[in-house]
């Protein structure tokens, strides 16, 4: 079956081209100028989404944060905005990545054929990973092991462990950990994850003397490779 892309965007007429250009190519389209029509999408289940930041009403940033809660497809930000800080919250927001406009359509085909070839690997997972210096996570049985040794986690520590390991390539903040754990309506306060990653790097150092969680200054955490 083809890839099914999800275009959203105000300008009409930027949305057919792309839309057009897309089918050439292959793929299977759908074209969204506003964020409720973009939102009863998803229903479709797109393999990736091209989403304009600058919308009216509610802007990119804000639906790609909505988009979040319901589907982890790769994201790609259209956008005339090139500052290394408007970079920081589009990725922050949950987007994977940004095309500048004005752009050529032969870029973007390579870089949406990019993220779904990697998209695509990422899902094709073991029940079993391993990580470096020989750590091994048993998704199917919830176990963490340690040269034979199992290292003992609670519920909700080893919830974090496997969406972190299973995101590796990227960052998430204290809110975005909390709302994929305890669920976007769950009544608490995302500082717990603090310190549940706290407790997590305490019992990995003690058993292994690696660290696996790194903090990404301002932006979150993120699995080591």
């Amino acid at each position: 079956m083809p890839y099914k892309i999800l275009i959203v965007d105000d300008e009409e007429m930027l949305t057919e081209l792309l839309s057009d250009y897309l089918q050439d190519c292959g793929y299977t389209t759908y074209v969204a100028n506003d964020s409720d029509h973009a939102l009863a999408l998803l229903q479709k289940h797109p393999n990736l989404i091209l989403l304009d930041i600058n919308m009216p009403g509610t802007n990119g940033l804000e639906l790609c944060k909505m988009i979040r809660n319901y589907i982890s497809c790769p994201i790609l930000f259209l956008t005339a905005r090139v500052t290394e800080t408007d970079k920081v919250v589009g990725l922050r927001s949950g987007g994977d990545d940004y095309i500048t406009k004005p752009f050529s359509f032969q870029e973007l085909a390579a870089r949406i054929e990019a993220h779904l070839r990697r998209d695509e690997r990422s899902q094709q997972k073991t029940d079993v990973i391993g990580c470096h210096q020989g750590l091994l996570v048993d998704l199917s049985s919830r176990k963490v092991v340690w040269r034979g040794k199992e290292i003992p986690f609670s519920r909700r520590e080893f919830d974090i462990i496997e969406f972190l390991l299973s995101n590796s390539n990227q960052i998430f903040d204290r809110e975005r950990i909390y709302e994929a754990i305890w669920g976007y309506d769950a009544e608490g306060d995302s500082n717990v994850i603090k310190e549940h990653i706290r407790k997590i790097r305490a019992k990995l150092m003690n058993a292994t003397g690696n660290e696996y969680i790194e903090t990404v200054w301002g932006m979150g955490y993120k699995w080591k490779k």
